[in-house]
């Protein structure tokens, strides 16, 4: 059941394409005005508080749902007739990339890096400069394209080129009906190579394969189906509190159980932690990845590059090989 409380926009903290972070009655919500309309200061809406009333972490914030101010009698995106989020009660229609022309039957051995936690992306987009890169969100994490300060500061380093919201992500520059015709418009789009990431958070269960992460295996099994190379971001880490997470992750265990061994694995050179039974381990040197990744955010559960430094290094990792494969 959706948990909504109606209230008064108090405050507009932050206006940025696609997102608002506002106040209603004093507390910190979200908004996406493409899918709302418009937001000011003293607007009657109806706010979606369930995530903030379980305490769900990083992702317990509110959510505006209505604008009843003036968020009503909206249209549709002019052209727009597929629907995301199909059937739910918040469906809405966008235009879709594959409307607008064929698309490739092959990904013609382009690199495809698949980040099972969003905040691998910057490090990869980092070892991957001077290429053309494109950005495919997968579910997994939040849906919006809009939430992401990340993808915000790539595209003012020059580092990511264009962004596709796959399935049910949504508000990249192009969006596709799922994994494998994203990848194809990447390689259409004139991509050398394709980040395919879950965006921020994470759906967790606790569980080896009742998680977001698990849309990256789904990405590189696309990219193999079609012709591409597969490379995986390893998650590794020294500190986490979690069992589960220290050395390599449960998750990447997961994804990596079921590759059949067609996924390239990048190990970052001088790791002490345990490097995967896997096949395709490459050994990759990552001696400069501080450097290439200066000014781009580098955070993880609230820790940063000096607090687990292999978590960055290890997604540079991915970055620098699938550079490697670049034809």
């Amino acid at each position: 059941m959706l948990t909504l409380r109606r209230g008064t926009v108090t405050a507009v903290r932050e206006e940025v394409a696609g997102l608002a972070r506002i106040e209603v009655d004093g507390t910190p919500c979200v908004a996406y005005p493409d899918l709302t309309g418009p937001v000011e200061e003293g607007d009657d809406v109806l706010v979606n508080v369930q995530a903030r009333e379980l305490e769900l972490g990083s992702g317990g914030f509110d959510v505006l749902h209505a604008n009843l101010s003036r968020g009503l009698d909206l249209a549709a995106e002019p052209g727009a007739h597929v629907m995301k989020l199909p059937y739910t009660p918040i469906q809405f229609a966008v235009r879709h990339g594959e409307e607008d022309g064929g698309l490739p039957e092959t990904l013609g051995g382009v690199p495809v890096v698949g980040c099972s936690l969003h905040s691998q992306a910057a490090p990869v987009f980092a070892a991957l400069r001077g290429v053309r890169v494109g950005y495919v969100q997968v579910p997994g994490g939040a849906l919006p394209l809009a939430l992401s300060d990340t993808v915000r500061a790539l595209r003012a380093h020059e580092l990511l080129h264009f962004t596709i919201g796959a399935g049910a992500c949504f508000g990249g520059d192009v969006d596709a009906a799922n994994v494998h015709s994203a990848l194809a418009l990447a390689v259409a789009r004139g991509a050398e190579a394709v980040v395919a990431s879950i965006g921020p958070g994470i759906v967790g269960t606790e569980t080896r394969l009742g998680h977001g992460g698990m849309a990256a295996g789904e990405a590189l099994a696309a990219a193999v189906r079609l012709g591409g190379r597969a490379v995986t971001a390893l998650r590794i880490s020294e500190h986490d509190p979690r069992e589960r997470h220290r050395g390599l992750s449960h998750h990447t265990d997961a994804v990596l159980s079921l590759s059949g061994g067609s996924y390239a694995v990048p190990w970052p050179e001088g790791c002490p932690v345990e490097s995967p039974a896997a096949d395709g381990v490459t050994v990759v040197d990552v001696s400069d990845w501080r450097e290439a990744c200066t000014g781009l955010p580098l955070s993880h559960m609230g820790r940063g590059p000096d607090d687990d430094p292999w978590f960055f290094a290890a997604a540079f990792a991915a970055g620098r090989l699938a550079r490697g494969l670049i034809a």
